[in-house]
C-alpha cells in the first residue's frame, strides 16, 4: 500500500493544473502581503483575502463595520499600491467575506 501524500506534496507535484493552481495562490498571497503593507495598523488584521483581475483590486473583510472603515481609505490605498508595487489598480471593491469559508 503506498502512504498517502500531503496537500503540499500534491500541490507542487507534476499536475499542470495543480502547478497553475499553486502559482494563482502564491500569487494572492503575495498581493495580499503589499495590500497590507499599505494599509494603517488598525486595519491590517481585517483584510483577509486580496485579489487582482483587469486592474480591480477586490479585498475581503471580515464584517460589514470594517468594510466600512477600508472604504475611508481605498483611495489612498490605490494610490500607494499604484506608486510603491506599480500594481495598475484602477478601481478598488470591499466584500464582506467568512473568514472560516474557504476562499
Amino acid at each position: 500500500m503506498q502512504k498517502p501524500k500531503s496537500v503540499s506534496e500534491l500541490i507542487s507535484g507534476t499536475s499542470k493544473a495543480l502547478r497553475d493552481l499553486r502559482t494563482r495562490l502564491d500569487a494572492r498571497s503575495e498581493l495580499l502581503i503589499k495590500v497590507r503593507s499599505s494599509l494603517p495598523a488598525r486595519l491590517i488584521d481585517h483584510v483577509v483575502s486580496a485579489g487582482l483581475q483587469d486592474g480591480c483590486l477586490t479585498l475581503g473583510t471580515i464584517s460589514p463595520a470594517w468594510a466600512a472603515r477600508l472604504r475611508y481609505v481605498k483611495s489612498n490605498l490605490q494610490v500607494q499600491l499604484n506608486t510603491d508595487h506599480a500594481l495598475g489598480v484602477s478601481a478598488v471593491k470591499i466584500k464582506v467575506v467568512n473568514p472560516t469559508a474557504p476562499r
